[in-house]
């Protein structure tokens, strides 16, 4: 039976002692919610799909039988959930402990997935960040470390805005982590204006990192604050405007990300242009020519949503004909703005650099990367079947829970992986903290070679698990019955002996 990428992923839960966390005390319902996460980081499927791995008559590796869960169906797996899910506070708590402290940064992030079914009372329509129109969705946040470790996720109607999730996160940071200092690092959708005055500003020992939106940075020039001479010889500088007292603004400027906007605006103004042109020819057609302003108008008004630079553009329908042109002073407005974002925190300059300030904005991603795990490449959240909110809520926690093991695996296991294992390496390759970020010498090399300084193969994580399910438990009968059934595990090559090695678990 397939073994040592169950071994790796759970001895490493065990290492990390996220067992005692979900239960001080061993229970039946502890072992199956340790099967669902390992499963989740193995091979995520269906709970259905699940139990036939683990039962011991289809069973597909050794989980079951080391979990002592061989017996297992659907119905226990879902009770198991139940059961978790009224200890989600608890081990948050926990995790919040070992990861977070007083006067921590703390990121925060929203993503929503979508649902398939239609009687979940948490699936509502919303904006879909997945690009699926027409489903039902569920929005969930994400609490994690500076460096990107899971400690919280909340599940919230799919139709909530990311502002209005502010206020319930910084509940559960003071009252249920019980840390009244800390930084909140959230982005300028999440941590809005209103979302200030309403929820943070009176709270003492909270402070924030977030960005401006691109209309305030347009205001800051207006008013003269913020001037494109102070970019002339570095891309870093501290301003200060009246509209925002008692913080601080650090404006950056990237040439990189300016050029990059100018030729994304570019190729969206003329995929517009071409769907333009084809309204204004069908006002020109010799049969069943398009006319009458309403109609005219209810086509072009469905151009605008489709590249979202509609607002570049001046219209001019009659009842006869439709006639467009860019309007190039907004264009130039926008233009002259590319490349820049403002970052505005209330941590102190004793506290905090600028170039700090804006490092810690940038761990943000971190969180996305984050995402992009649960979603896609690994944990593979969506789409979500449950039909009942508390399991939609545990079947997110789950998934938060393998990526918090995967986490650490990940990071035990860079020197195998095409991750980079040196970053503090790659931030000094950096010109600044504003320009883009930079591979270690080391991973460019270990990327461009394949292999590794030690001349091992470097794999993704997912190829790397493959391989180490190659080594087997192999269960002998000698041919005189009289001796007794023996198991043995197959001896591992050097290369997963040294994952193993990384990640200090046993076989």
């Amino acid at each position: 039976m397939p073994h040592g990428h169950v071994a790796a992923v759970l001895g490493t839960l065990k290492k990390l002692g996220l067992h005692k966390l979900i239960a001080s005390r061993h229970c039946r319902e502890r072992d199956l919610v340790v099967a669902m996460i390992v499963e989740r980081v193995i091979d995520p499927c269906s709970k259905f799909s699940t139990s036939r791995t683990l039962r011991s008559e289809t069973s597909t590796n050794t989980l079951g039988e080391i979990l002592a869960v061989g017996d297992t169906d659907e119905d226990d797996l879902y009770d198991a959930m139940d059961w978790l899910v009224k200890r989600q506070e608890k081990i948050e708590q926990g995790l919040a402990k070992k990861h977070l402290g007083e006067g921590s940064m703390i990121l925060y992030d929203l993503t929503s997935t979508y649902f398939e079914g239609r009687t979940c009372p948490l699936a509502k329509f919303g904006h879909s960040r997945d690009g699926k129109r027409g489903k039902l969705q569920i929005v969930f946040g994400l609490l994690c470390s500076r460096e990107g470790i899971p400690v919280g996720v909340e599940v919230f109607e799919g139709n909530t805005s990311d502002p209005k999730t502010l206020a319930s996160q910084i509940k559960k940071i003071r009252e249920l982590f019980g840390i009244k200092r800390v930084v909140l690092v959230g982005d300028r959708g999440m941590i809005t204006r209103t979302r200030i005055d309403d929820d943070i500003r009176d709270v003492d020992g909270m402070d924030y990192i977030t960005a401006l939106r691109f209309s305030q940075i347009g205001k800051l020039v207006d008013e003269g604050s913020l001037q494109m001479s102070l970019f002339d010889k570095r891309d870093l500088v501290e301003i200060e405007s009246p509209e925002y007292p008692g913080e601080r603004l650090i404006a950056c400027r990237n040439p990189l990300l300016a050029d990059e906007r100018a030729r994304k605006r570019e190729e969206l103004l003329e995929a517009t242009e071409k769907e333009l042109d084809k309204i204004v020819a069908a006002t020109y057609r010799e049969k069943r020519a398009l006319s009458g302003a309403d109609k005219i108008g209810l086509r072009v008004g469905k151009v605008p949503g489709k590249f979202k630079v509609g607002k570049h553009f001046i219209t001019k329908i009659t009842d006869e004909s439709f006639d467009y042109e860019r309007d190039m002073e907004r264009i130039a407005r926008e233009a002259s703005l590319d490349g820049i974002y403002i970052i505005r925190t209330t941590v102190g300059k004793k506290e905090m650099s600028g170039e700090e300030v804006v490092r810690s904005y940038k761990s943000l991603s971190n969180v996305e990367r984050a995402f992009r795990s649960l979603k896609t490449v690994d944990m593979k959240v969506r789409p979500i079947h449950h039909r009942k909110p508390n399991r939609v809520r545990a079947h997110v926690f789950l998934c938060m829970l393998a990526y918090y093991v995967e986490w650490h695996m990940r990071k035990a296991l860079a020197p195998i992986l095409f991750d980079d294992d040196d970053p503090e390496r790659g931030e000094q390759l950096r010109s600044s903290i504003v320009a883009p970020a930079q591979r270690s010498t080391k991973a460019r090399r270990k990327a461009r070679a394949k292999r590794t300084d030690d001349g091992y193969p470097v794999m993704s994580f997912q190829s790397l698990l493959k391989n180490l399910s190659t080594i087997t438990k192999n269960t002998h009968q000698p041919k005189m019955v009289e001796l007794p059934v023996f198991d043995k595990i197959k001896i591992p090559t050097p290369l997963q002996q040294h994952a193993l090695d990384l990640l200090t678990v046993r076989l």
